[in-house]
């Protein structure tokens, strides 16, 4: 390699063989980075409106054809850091499939994919994932008309190419995604099978956790001239965000939180969730007993979640039930509280759930809810965090119901009682089971 200068800006450092690109650091919009207004809208009815420092230093890279390796952790902004440049270089009429991403979980390539979809609605992209537990027969069939961008695990891929359902000789782009990930899975032989069925003169994007040297043994292998960039772990002000961890089952879960909203009377707040299925429930419960609440996540149309992140930012409703990939790069100033209805898969994920809180000089709180399963998860962000995290135990009341859903009597933490009478919840619990023949109509 080349010379190399070193640039620093806040979380990220990156090796350039030159040193002329230092302006990049200092963009703060994504059109000045190169991106199309078309999509910088898009990222705005998202709530996204500036790039995180991954997105600044490699977009302007990717948009100038240039190979890259980036060290960069999951909640970087690093998905988005390839798919905009991606989707602003693709050719309209191309007749072939122009993008390939590779994740080593079907998980990840149904989130990568997801984003896609988002960033392609209303336009002419075509997006497909493709990885196994899924009928083959209908991925046969959507291969055989128009995709443009493909998110596959390594090993359904394979099976493609050996019926020869997909064509990888006319890629644009070919992005290995937490590449030492499927490296330390066993998926080095399948990834070195894909490259070289692919075009020699496609653009060949590598993002890892770790850039060891079995990431860099492979990559080096069939790049030109790369660039490597490194993105710091974030660190966060945790000094104006309190946090504790409230002890619950999964099973009480409900009743402990909202023990804690009708304690803390939060001014305005995020509740994490990790999946749709449970930000849905959880929400149709909140709704149940009151509490002015809406949810975001990735099965709401883009119309209706840029409305509900409208109506948040003005403070039309007081608590936003989200899962994470609907919340990246939500940024909305005025946020009292985070509560972690389920533990974060990260301490990264973590750290950028309640860095939304506590900003600009002003407090914040974060409650964690874990069960005793979830202890090795605390132990990691501790770690990560560097404190031990303040704990209580949530006491469910006798006449609980077995669902976690019914509270006749007041929620306890930590041997405390909230203080007021739950005579509403009673009367909706009430309504919910007279006769056992159906929910009551709100």
């Amino acid at each position: 390699m080349n010379k190399i200068n070193t640039i620093k800006h806040s979380q990220l450092i990156i090796y350039l063989p030159i040193a002329r690109h230092k302006e990049d650091l200092y963009l703060d919009k994504f059109t000045e980075l190169g991106i199309s207004g078309e999509l910088a809208s898009k990222l705005e009815r998202q709530g996204i409106l500036s790039p995180t420092p991954v997105q600044k230093m490699a977009i302007p890279k990717i948009l100038a054809g240039k190979d890259l390796m980036a060290e960069a952790q999951t909640g970087t902004g690093k998905t988005l850091a390839f798919l905009l440049p991606m989707f602003d270089s693709f050719e309209s009429k191309h007749g072939h499939v122009q993008g390939l991403v590779l994740t080593p979980t079907r998980e990840l390539a149904m989130q990568i994919a997801s984003e896609a979809k988002i960033l392609a609605e209303g336009g002419d992209k075509s997006i497909m994932s493709i990885f196994g537990g899924r009928d083959i027969g209908k991925q046969l069939r959507k291969l055989s008309g128009k995709v443009d961008l493909v998110v596959a695990t390594p090993g359904r891929l394979i099976d493609h190419m050996r019926r020869g359902s997909i064509d990888l000789a006319h890629l644009k782009f070919l992005v290995l995604d937490e590449a030492d990930q499927m490296i330390y899975i066993g998926f080095r032989d399948e990834i070195e099978m894909i490259l070289k069925a692919t075009n020699k003169d496609k653009q060949l994007l590598c993002f890892s956790a770790t850039l060891d040297s079995k990431v860099r043994k492979l990559a080096y292998r069939h790049m030109n001239s790369p660039l490597e960039l490194f993105v710091e772990k974030e660190s966060v002000t945790l000094e104006g965000i309190r946090q504790k961890v409230v002890h619950s089952s999964d099973r009480w879960k409900q009743e402990a939180l909202f023990g804690e909203l009708d304690k803390t009377k939060p001014f305005m707040a995020i509740i994490f969730c990790r999946t749709k299925r449970r930000a849905d429930k959880l929400e149709e419960e909140m709704a149940i007993r009151g509490y002015d609440c809406r949810k975001l996540h990735g099965g709401i149309a883009q119309n209706a979640r840029a409305r509900v992140m409208k109506e948040f930012r003005n403070l039309k409703f007081q608590y936003l039930i989200a899962t994470d990939l609907a919340a990246r790069g939500l940024d909305i100033r005025g946020i009292t509280h985070i509560y972690n209805f389920d533990i974060p898969e990260s301490p990264e994920t973590y750290i950028h759930r309640i860095g939304r809180t506590g900003r600009m000089g002003q407090d914040g709180a974060a409650v964690t809810f874990a069960s005793p399963r979830d202890e090795d998860r605390l132990k990691d962000i501790e770690k990560a965090i560097e404190m031990k995290i303040p704990r209580e135990e949530h006491v469910h009341g006798p006449n609980e119901t077995s669902s976690g859903r019914g509270l006749e009597k007041e929620t306890k933490v930590s041997g405390k009682g909230i203080g007021r009478s739950r005579r509403q919840d009673r009367q909706n619990k009430a309504g919910r089971e007279k006769g056992r023949g159906g929910r009551k109509k709100r």
